[in-house]
């Protein structure tokens, strides 16, 4: 059954990224390979197989049900981790022509276990639903970043020794997907010198943020990942936080883990030099009621008001532009 499982994942993936998003066809939104009993140990020493295949976690987060248990005093889960994930070789190019991609760069690799059942489920966001949301439409392109997760899925269904698979279904995705914004850089005003630029917005950023109440749970300097890989990169300035609300994630994944595939959200920003504009850009999360399938009314109503409230910080305290 997992052979057959692996055979039909790989195969998909590529005549699936050939097409778009049919809004009157259930779409396979990510697939959970199921292992029985408690398989963390396992699973950890699968994450450390990955970067055999050139394959980087960066900020990863074990056991957040821990955090829950001790914060909120219980919670549903025996297990519930965060792997942030990204194959920096193979996205080089990609990221170039489509910096949208880096809202999945880095991806989540999932586990969970529930109290409740006596199966581990490992997994991700299926690569090309990630090139639906970050509305990247390049046939040849969307093949390509789907190509990056094979080895990656062999891998899993190897070591894991699945004898589950969970299939999550989804409609359609939202209307609009992603939130972007821009920001003018004006370099008189930081003494004519980029670095400066980056410093003080990014000391800005997470000062404005965590006084929200978002915690910032990892950081990817995409730049310095190819100035240390000595290979030329097309943008002066590239870089990835993890964002995280801690009582919503709480809140939703005791009910919903499989919606930790999204988890933490990856919110990008780069510079664009010959326009002296600075790019961010985020994944909706709105996109998690539509692919987890998140039907409790409370939950939806935490989704949208997370949205719309990173939104307004951006816009108001943040001062930067939406792109519409």
């Amino acid at each position: 059954m997992v052979s057959k499982l692996l055979k039909s994942s790989l195969a998909a993936t590529v005549a699936l990224s050939l097409s778009y998003s049919l809004a009157d066809a259930k779409q396979l939104g990510a697939e959970l390979w199921g292992s029985k009993g408690d398989q963390d140990k396992v699973f950890m020493a699968m994450t450390k197989k990955m970067g055999g295949l050139g394959f980087t976690i960066s900020d990863p987060h074990p056991h957040i049900n821990d955090g829950y248990a001790h914060k909120y005093g219980s919670t549903t889960l025996d297990n519930l981790g965060f792997f942030s994930s990204a194959h920096d070789e193979n996205m080089r190019t990609l990221l170039e022509d489509y910096p949208e991609y880096a809202g999945f760069t880095p991806f989540n690799m999932h586990i969970y276990k529930k109290k409740s059942e006596n199966i581990t489920w490992a997994g991700h966001i299926r690569p090309e639903v990630m090139s639906d949301i970050v509305e990247v439409h390049d046939i040849k392109a969307r093949i390509q970043f789907a190509s990056v997760f094979q080895s990656l899925d062999k891998l899993v269904v190897d070591e894991m020794k699945p004898t589950l698979v969970k299939n999550m279904y989804f409609d359609s995705l939202p209307k609009d997907p992603m939130m972007k914004f821009e920001f003018t850089i004006d370099l008189a005003d930081y003494d004519d010198d980029m670095e400066t630029f980056v410093e003080e917005f990014q000391e800005n950023f997470e000062e404005t943020f965590e006084e929200a109440g978002y915690l910032i749970a990892g950081y990817k300097d995409i730049k310095e990942v190819y100035d240390d890989l000595e290979q030329d990169f097309k943008y002066p300035a590239f870089w990835v936080y993890s964002l995280c609300h801690f009582p919503f994630s709480n809140a939703v994944f005791n009910e919903t883990p499989e919606a930790g595939i999204f988890a933490p959200c990856s919110l990008y920003m780069y510079v664009d030099e010959d326009e002296k504009t600075l790019h961010i850009g985020m994944p909706k999360l709105a996109n998690w009621i539509k692919v987890a399938n998140i039907t409790n009314p409370e939950h939806i109503k935490l989704v949208n008001d997370l949205d719309a409230e990173i939104i307004r910080v951006f816009t108001e305290e943040m001062e930067v532009n939406i792109v519409e």
